[in-house]
């Protein structure tokens, strides 16, 4: 009895509770039509996204059988990139891809592969092909405004190359993933490695790891070290960046990525931490390979800068080597020969360690038209004519401009008189002459720029509204690059420009190139273009990259520029002009001599920089490694109006023969409200005239004698003496007038450097 009540009541309990939740479900309020759509909404958004991975998943399958992996690139080696003068039809030179000899795995030392896996893809030996994790972890990065991160791993880079194509599109990049796939599925690891490394881009136009190591350390791939393999590892990534012939700032982020590069091997276990430590601490030497023959002269030059400037518009090193690009440039074969071969004809002989750089830019386009960039590219591969030195006294134009656009007119006065005195503490400026300089009193800016006074110049940089700034802004506005850090490279910076008191007597860094279009600003009017080498790039399908547009923009007004032009022709032709040698040109032009001292008040670099209204020219002389003493090597003749303006005489006449003569526009003489007061022209007191003597008795002339006399007769055509000292840049030793009928003569530079120091 009692276990049948017992089991009476457990039957009993289950229903009472299951009746308590109905009364208890009963009394639940309806749930509110927001959650209900919420939960619509939820439901149909899950179903939604199970759709579209099903289809995402159907599609990469269909994508997946339907895509083959192609035919090798089948003229990948034939696909030569050709460089053009400006008329699209001569030939500059090329860049080929066919700096290549593919070896086997066999052959290719360990080092190298496991340097190669450590830069590019960590995750190689495990990976599918493709890196997940890489795509998105480089996708947060470059959203997160980082440092822009590739995602390839090095079996996608292997397809893109050899494959497919450079096509920057998102459909090439779904081929490129699905190919990677099917790739890793066919091939092994160390057949992709081998492919990898017998194809991808290494600079110095190597192309594989046999030719890159013959190209950096002149040996086989298969003798290559460790330190040596960290290196051409590092390369690929940026080949020109990472370049350590480059310039000092590349070779510091070759150390850097080097580095990074065997702490990635020691990681890895490929190389113990020791060895990574050890081999860290410096980059293995790189011998003098001797490059090929085809960049000889100054063609190599040319390529180099072109090369740069094709990196700077976006264009990758493999689009450059093998893109079978149509590059079309500003120079012309004309101002590339007039400029090699000026220098060649006026330049001093026999001066060791002395470097020339000459550049021309048209007025108007700021199209780059010709270059000198110094010795033979196979010796050196320092382009002068971008590296650049200080301008010295050549900077005084952009002084000239912002003193005539903030209201002085060029009758102004200043004080020419030497030193001139800032607050204590400061350098006084003084002019040369010896001693404290030559004092010249209160001079008109004509005078001053004639003669190249650097205290008037002060002084009118000192009376500007802004001071220095004023100058600065002045040279910026004109084409001349801002401040920057120093390099071999200054085509877009201008080392050491800042608004300093002494900022117009050139001390900063400037290239040939930007000093040239500075000037073809004056020339054209007071309208500065952007400077600019390229002016087309076709792909292989000719399809146009790049067409450059000429930029350009007034940052004078006509007739302040026209009072700047016309003290620059005083240098040329006004008495005493520091540039009388430029006559020589026989056409209307304006320029400026200049001259910059080292550390040790040396004179370290001389410059003559003109132009004519077709062509400005800027022609630079330095020695050593741009800093050294040219005033050693040759005394009394190292002055901007003395070599420079012989060669900048010599390029001009052939750059411009066969063309119109030009006039350059007469001075406006503004005469504007000037920022400070004290610099008025005040003409000199009229001179008193004198009373005239009465004519003295003469006396009876004696009897001629019958005697013939060898004495000349009187005569008011009495030569003049020719004048014996050396015009130059140096106030203190100015050339005269008297100059003047040597100048109308047939100008030689071999025939001025006879019987000279």
């Amino acid at each position: 009895m009692t276990g049948k009540r017992k089991s009476a009541s457990a039957g009993k309990a289950p229903a009472r509770s299951a009746a308590a939740k109905k009364t208890s479900a009963s009394k639940r309020p309806p749930a509110s039509p927001f959650k209900r759509r919420l939960r619509k909404a939820l439901k149909w958004s899950g179903i939604t996204g199970l759709v579209l991975a099903l289809l995402g998943a159907l599609s990469l399958v269909i994508l997946y059988r339907a895509i083959e992996i192609p035919n090798p690139n089948a003229d990948f080696q034939t696909e030569t990139t050709y460089v053009y003068y400006a008329d699209g039809k001569s030939e500059v030179g090329k860049f080929a891809t066919q700096n290549r000899n593919s070896i086997p795995f066999s052959e290719m030392p360990d080092s190298i592969k496991a340097a190669v896996v450590a830069a590019e893809d960590r995750s190689f030996w495990t990976n599918k092909g493709i890196d997940p994790k890489g795509i998105l972890r480089a996708a947060f990065s470059n959203a997160q405004g980082n440092d822009q991160q590739g995602a390839s791993t090095i079996t996608q880079q292997y397809v893109k190359i050899l494959y497919l194509s450079q096509e920057r599109s998102y459909k090439r990049k779904v081929r490129e993933a699905i190919v990677s796939l099917k790739l890793h599925r066919q091939q092994s690891k160390e057949q992709i490695l081998e492919g990898y490394l017998n194809t991808i881009y290494f600079g110095r136009g190597a192309y594989g790891i046999d030719a890159a190591a013959r190209a950096y350390f002149a040996v086989p791939a298969k003798k290559l070290s460790v330190r040596q393999s960290a290196v051409l590892a590092s390369v690929i990534n940026n080949p020109t960046q990472f370049d350590p012939a480059n310039g000092k700032a590349n070779r510091d982020a070759l150390k850097n990525r080097y580095a990074w590069i065997l702490n990635g091997m020691a990681k890895t276990g490929e190389i113990d931490a020791v060895t990574a430590e050890k081999a860290g601490r410096k980059l293995p030497k790189f011998p003098k390979v001797k490059a090929d023959t085809t960049y000889g002269g100054q063609k190599g030059h040319a390529l180099a800068l072109i090369r740069s400037e094709l990196v700077r518009l976006g264009f990758n090193e493999q689009e450059i080597n093998g893109g079978g690009l149509r590059v079309t440039t500003t120079l012309t074969k004309k101002a590339m020969d007039a400029a090699a071969s000026g220098v060649a004809e006026a330049r001093p002989q026999g001066v060791k360690g002395l470097h020339i750089a000459a550049a021309s830019v048209e007025p108007g386009t700021g199209a780059l038209r010709g270059f000198y960039g110094g010795q033979d590219y196979l010796e050196s591969q320092i382009n002068w004519a971008v590296s650049g030195g200080q301008p010295g006294s050549t900077f005084k134009a952009f002084a000239l401009a912002a003193g005539i656009k903030a209201g002085f007119s060029l009758k102004d006065t200043f004080d020419g008189d030497s030193p001139f005195e800032f607050q204590p503490g400061v350098k006084p400026v003084r002019n040369l002459g010896g001693g404290d300089g030559r004092d010249y009193g209160r001079v008109n800016l004509i005078t001053a720029a004639e003669q190249s006074i650097n205290t008037a110049f002060v002084d009118l940089t000192m009376a500007l509204p802004d001071g220095p700034k004023d100058v600065l802004k002045a040279a910026k506005a004109m084409g001349i690059p801002g401040s920057g850090p120093q390099s071999l490279n200054n085509l877009y910076k201008s080392p050491g420009l800042q608004p300093n008191p002494g900022i117009a007597l050139g001390s900063a860094t400037v290239s040939p190139i930007n000093m040239a279009n500075g000037y073809a600003t004056i020339a054209n009017g007071g309208v500065r273009a952007d400077l600019h080498v390229i002016d087309k790039v076709v792909d292989r399908n000719g399809e146009t990259q790049y067409q450059h547009k000429v930029t350009d923009k007034r940052v004078l007004d006509e007739d302040v520029n026209s009072d700047v032009s016309y003290a620059l022709e005083r240098v040329i032709t006004g008495p005493g002009g520091s540039g009388f040698r430029a006559k020589g040109l026989g056409r209307e032009a304006g320029g400026k001599t200049g001259t910059a001292t080292n550390s040790k008040d040396q004179v370290s670099s001389s410059w003559f920089i003109g132009f004519t209204p077709q062509l400005s020219t800027a022609v630079m002389m330095v020695r050593g490694d741009g800093d050294d003493s040219v005033e050693e090597v040759l005394p009394g003749t190292y002055y901007g109006g003395t070599y420079p303006t012989l060669m900048w005489t010599s390029i001009m006449r052939q750059a411009l023969e066969g063309e119109p003569y030009e006039s350059l526009p007469e001075p406006a003489n503004t005469d504007g409200d000037a920022p400070t007061d004290g610099h008025e022209f005040v003409p000199p007191p009229p001179k008193e005239t004198k009373k005239p003597k009465p004519p003295k008795e003469t006396k009876k002339p004696e009897q001629p004698s019958q005697e013939p006399t060898t004495e000349a007769p009187p005569t008011s055509e009495a030569p003049t003496e020719e004048p014996t000292d050396e015009p130059t840049d140096d106030p203190s030793s100015t050339p005269t007038d008297t100059a003047t009928p040597l100048l109308r003569q047939e100008w030689s530079p071999s025939a001025w450097r006879r019987g000279r120091p």
